[in-house]
């Protein structure tokens, strides 16, 4: 098997391949609204005037923030399926 197999492989394993960091905060805004969100993950740019960009870069720089914020979407996802 070579390594793009090996690789495609592990993607099809992988919830989160091909999701879009944007595309998981806007359902979570869209149904946890930013209060309820800032309450199931207690990050600051959640709280203080919160916007989907300010959000956005924290998220990239932030990999424990964004673990949670990927987590909260796949048990979202595992609920509604």
């Amino acid at each position: 098997m070579d390594k793009k197999n090996i690789h495609q492989n592990e993607q099809a394993n992988n919830p989160m391949h091909g999701v879009k960091l944007i595309t998981i905060l806007e359902l979570l805004v869209k149904h946890y609204g930013w209060e309820k969100l800032a309450m199931k993950i207690n990050i600051n740019c959640f709280k203080k005037d919160p916007s989907i960009k300010s959000s956005l870069k924290f998220l990239r720089k932030t990999q424990w923030a964004r673990d949670k914020v990927e987590q909260l979407y796949l048990n979202l996802e595992k609920r509604n399926n």
